[in-house]
C-alpha cells in the first residue's frame, strides 16, 4: 500500500512537472527564442522549483531515452568521408583541448587566491564538459566540497545552455542566411519513411545505450546510440533523419531533467560562490570564443562548428544547438567526443597526481 502510494505521488509530481515543461516550451515558442523546447522547460522548471518551493520529479529514465534519440541523430551525420575529415583534423583537437584545459588551471588557481576557496574544489568544478566523471571523481577525494562542485558544473553548464543559442541566433552569426551552413542539414522524415529500419536502429541503439552504461563508458546514452547508428550506416542499413515533433520531444525530455539539477539551498555562501560560477563561466566562454576563432583560422569551417566545436558544455546540448543552427554536426561531435574523452580517461589520473603532489610539498612544509 505503501509502495503504491509513493509509485501515486511519483507521477503526479511528474505530470505537474511536464505541464511547467510544456507552458515554458510553448512560451519561448511564442516569443521566437532559440530551441525553445530545450531552454523553456529548463527555465521554467528551474524557476517554480525554486521560487515557488514545489516538489517537482522527473524521471532520469526520460533523460536516458531523450539521449538516445540525440546519439541516433548525431549518428546520422558520419560519412566515411567524415573519418577522413576528422583524421586531418586530430592534431587541432589535442591542441584545443589542451589549451581548453590549460586556462582552465590558469583561472582556478585565481579564483581560489581570490575566493579562499580549496584549489581542488574550484579546479574540479570548472573543468569543462565533464559533469558525471568530476563528480564522481570529487567523492573519491578528501577535502574536495562535493556540493560546490556540483554547483559549479551545473550552473555553467546551465548558463551555457542558455547563452550560446542567444549568441549564435543572434545578428552576429546571421545563420538563416548564411548558405554555407545549409549543406549539412537533413531533411525531417515522414514517420513512413521510417520504417522498417527505425526498428533495427531502435532495438541496436537501446542494446548499445545499455552496454555502455554497464562498461563505464561516458555518457553511454549518447555515445552508444551514436556509435550504433554509424556501424549500421556504415553496413548499408542507412537510417532517416526523425519528424520534428520527436526532436522537440527530445529536447524537452532533456531540458525538464536539467532544470531540476540545480540546488543552491543545499550550499552554504551562495551568493558568492554564484558570482564565481558566472564569472568563471563567462570567462572560459570568452576563452573557448577565441579559440574557435583561431580554429577557423587552421581548417576551412564556418564560426557557428568552430564555436560549437569548443564550447564548454555537454555533448547533447551542443548536437541540439548545432542541429537547429546547421553546423555540421559531425565535426562538432568529433571535437566534443575527443574532449570527454580525454576527461574521462586521462585528467582523474592527473588531477590525482596533482593533488598528491601538493599535499606532499604541505606536508614536507610542517
Amino acid at each position: 500500500m505503501i509502495v503504491q502510494t509513493l509509485f501515486q505521488r511519483k507521477w503526479t509530481l511528474f505530470l505537474a512537472t511536464f505541464m511547467i515543461a510544456i507552458i515554458g516550451g510553448l512560451l519561448f515558442k511564442l516569443i521566437h527564442l532559440p530551441i525553445p523546447w530545450l531552454l523553456g522547460p529548463m527555465f521554467f522548471v528551474f524557476i517554480w522549483a525554486k521560487f515557488f518551493k514545489e516538489k517537482l520529479y522527473w524521471p532520469s529514465k526520460l533523460r536516458d531515452s531523450a539521449m538516445i534519440i540525440v546519439g541516433y541523430t548525431i549518428g546520422l551525420s558520419f560519412t566515411s568521408a567524415t573519418f577522413v575529415q576528422i583524421g586531418q583534423q586530430i592534431t587541432s583537437m589535442i591542441l584545443m583541448t589542451l589549451l581548453l584545459l590549460l586556462f582552465t588551471l590558469i583561472i582556478s588557481i585565481v579564483i581560489s587566491k581570490l575566493s579562499g576557496i580549496p584549489f581542488p574544489t574550484i579546479l574540479i568544478g570548472s573543468i569543462p564538459g565533464g559533469l558525471s566523471q568530476m563528480i564522481t571523481l570529487a567523492e573519491e577525494l578528501e577535502d574536495v566540497d562535493i556540493t560546490i562542485v556540483t554547483f559549479l558544473q551545473i550552473s555553467r553548464l546551465m548558463m551555457i545552455i542558455f547563452t550560446v543559442p542567444l549568441f549564435i541566433f543572434s545578428p552576429l552569426f546571421d545563420i538563416h542566411r548564411d548558405s554555407s551552413l545549409t549543406s549539412t542539414v537533413q531533411n525531417s522524415a515522414n514517420l513512413s519513411d521510417l520504417f522498417p529500419n527505425i526498428i533495427v536502429f531502435a532495438v541496436v541503439c537501446t542494446l548499445f545505450a545499455i552496454l555502455g552504461k554497464r562498461i563505464n563508458f561516458p555518457t553511454a546514452f549518447l555515445l552508444g546510440p551514436m556509435l550504433a547508428t554509424i556501424i549500421l550506416n556504415l553496413s548499408g542499413i542507412h537510417g532517416h533523419s526523425l519528424p520534428s515533433f520527436i526532436l522537440y520531444c527530445s529536447q524537452l525530455m532533456i531540458g525538464g531533467y536539467i532544470g531540476l539539477l540545480l540546488k543552491p539551498e543545499n550550499m552554504k555562501n551562495k551568493l558568492k560562490i554564484s558570482i564565481l560560477a558566472i564569472g568563471s563561466g563567462i570567462v572560459l566562454l570568452s576563452f573557448s570564443f577565441g579559440l574557435s576563432i583561431l580554429l577557423t583560422h587552421l581548417h576551412s569551417m564556418n564560426t557557428v562548428t568552430s564555436m560549437l566545436s569548443l564550447s564548454p558544455g555537454g555533448m547533447d546540448q551542443m548536437a541540439i544547438i548545432a542541429k537547429e543552427a546547421h553546423g555540421d554536426m559531425s565535426v562538432i561531435m568529433c571535437y566534443q567526443l575527443f574532449r570527454t574523452l580525454f576527461i574521462f580517461i586521462a585528467v582523474p589520473y592527473l588531477l590525482k597526481f596533482i593533488f598528491n603532489r601538493m599535499n606532499v610539498r604541505v606536508a614536507d612544509k610542517m
